[in-house]
């Protein structure tokens, strides 16, 4: 199966509807990706048919949870999970956050490369990051855990705004330690197609704010 293929299967295994240029986007990006990994180290994965998998469609995993307008990707690393998500959800505006340079400066070459006007790039880290407005939602896959991505993210969740955690097992433990005055309304299991690894996404806001 061409790489065509086996992401438009991806797609409609999460019930996500792309249309042809999204999807060429997608893959222009792996693409680009792994021609920059071959000079600059950015992601272990390197097998094209691996990073469909683990990094457009477990970044596009979370996109029926997702309320937008405003979102922020902390730690974004090469991109994942904003890229894919900024593809496919053009009207909105996507900050995505990154303090390594070699990462930063790849990710603002895959804006450009890709002609995603709704994309900002910050090389900072987000505890140093003040936006201009709130944000709506706030992503982050690279979740040490949940007690840091609040103290380091909390401040950029406007009114009703939210954390987004994306975790592999349910983090229980986590969940039973968070700080004085947020809570979790909702942990959804993720179903990655082709990936067996488990999957969760922690929904965190300030308590007062569910809903």
């Amino acid at each position: 199966m061409n790489a065509t293929a086996r992401l438009a299967e991806g797609l409609a295994a999460l019930g996500l509807t792309l249309d042809d240029a999204a999807q060429a986007r997608l893959l222009r990006l792996l693409d680009e990706l792994l021609d920059w990994n071959t000079r600059v180290n950015l992601t272990a994965i390197r097998d094209r048919d691996e990073a469909i998998t683990r990094h457009l469609l477990d970044s596009l995993s979370i996109q029926p949870f997702l309320r937008g307008p405003r979102l922020a990707d902390i730690g974004t690393g090469a991109g994942f999970p904003g890229l894919p998500l900024a593809i496919a959800n053009p009207g909105w505006r996507f900050a995505l956050l990154e303090s390594i340079g070699k990462k930063a400066r790849f990710v603002e070459h895959a804006v450009s490369a890709l002609g995603l006007d709704n994309v900002q790039v910050v090389n900072a880290r987000a505890e140093a990051w003040r936006p201009e407005v709130p944000c709506t939602d706030v992503i982050c896959r690279a979740v040490s855990d949940l007690a840091g991505f609040i103290r380091v993210a909390g401040h950029l969740c406007g009114p009703g705004g939210r954390l987004l955690a994306m975790k592999g097992r349910r983090p229980d433990d986590e969940l039973a330690a968070l700080p004085k005055g947020w809570q979790a309304v909702a942990v959804h299991r993720l179903v990655v197609p082709g990936l067996e690894a488990e999957r969760h996404l922690v929904e965190l806001v300030r308590r007062g704010r569910a809903g």
